[in-house]
């Protein structure tokens, strides 16, 4: 007598080797289903309109010269508010995964960690960016039609305002991100990119001394705040200054955030859990 043949089944459903694509489309849902995401990006978008739109409408009614000057530059004030619920969003992406634990289901599903923090970025980025850029040139538009005794803004002013400061936006999302990866702690992380965005601008206001002159010119030139405006103007902050001027801001942002992100890379492989 012959045994009879072992049981086997096939399944279906196609098996293949998970890659990047499918890290992005969990990070995707994952970010898109998050009630933190709807109200970090809206609060964003609702201060960069409202205080960019009131900005131009204090103008347009007040007898403030605007002849050879740009309406552009007056939607600073709401992007760097806003830039704060980025920042917020930007360490919640991945460290209230560490404070409640998600973070081994996900490393579960997925285990090569630098591919979970890839896909993150990517997500996070590219929705940032987006909604940045839009809302920017929206504003944009409104602020030239409120204020129209100012000068047109050139194809260049234009570029920056939009896509530019979309990018330096993103960007520093991005730097908040790679800080909860490395910080692992909402709170903190949070704290951290506040004092790094508030905190070299204020410092250099009370750096009264003769001696600190260096020290303080180049905090006023080189903070986040002065290079957003430098990105809207063009030039430095300071008058006369050697400060980023054009596009040097978001290649500065990029620098640090990649290096950021490099330490991220290396404690997410290097630690448990």
């Amino acid at each position: 007598m012959t045994a009879p043949a072992p049981y086997s089944y096939v399944s279906p459903i196609p098996v293949r080797k998970a890659h990047l694509g499918d890290a992005i489309a969990s990070e995707w849902t994952k970010i898109r289903s998050l009630r933190s995401t709807m109200w970090t990006l809206g609060v964003m978008v609702l201060l960069m309109l409202g205080i960019g739109l009131g900005v131009a409408a204090i103008v347009a009614a007040s007898e403030v010269p605007t002849e050879g000057e740009s309406a552009l530059g007056l939607g600073f004030f709401g992007v760097l508010l806003g830039s704060i619920c980025v920042i917020t969003l930007g360490v919640l992406t991945i460290a209230s995964e560490y404070g409640t634990g998600m973070i081994r289901t996900t490393l579960t599903a997925c285990p090569s960690r630098a591919r979970v923090l890839t896909a993150k970025a990517i997500v996070f980025f590219a929705l940032v960016f987006t909604i940045t850029t839009v809302t920017a040139a929206l504003v944009a538009m409104a602020q030239l039609a409120i204020v129209d005794t100012a000068v047109e803004p050139t194809s260049g002013e234009w570029l920056r305002a939009t896509v530019g400061v979309g990018l330096f936006v993103a960007e520093l999302g991005l730097l908040a991100l790679s800080i909860g990866a490395i910080i692992r702690h909402s709170a903190g992380a949070i704290t951290i990119m506040i004092g790094v965005l508030l905190l070299p601008l204020v410092a250099a206001m009370f750096m009264f001394s003769e001696s600190l002159a260096s020290v303080q010119e180049w905090l006023l030139d080189y903070a986040i705040p002065s290079q957003l405006i430098a990105l809207y103007a063009g030039k430095s902050a300071m008058s006369g200054g050697s400060g980023p001027t054009g596009w040097d801001p978001v290649w500065i942002l990029l620098v640090v955030t990649a290096a950021t992100m490099g330490g991220a890379y290396a404690l997410l492989n290097s630690r448990d859990v």
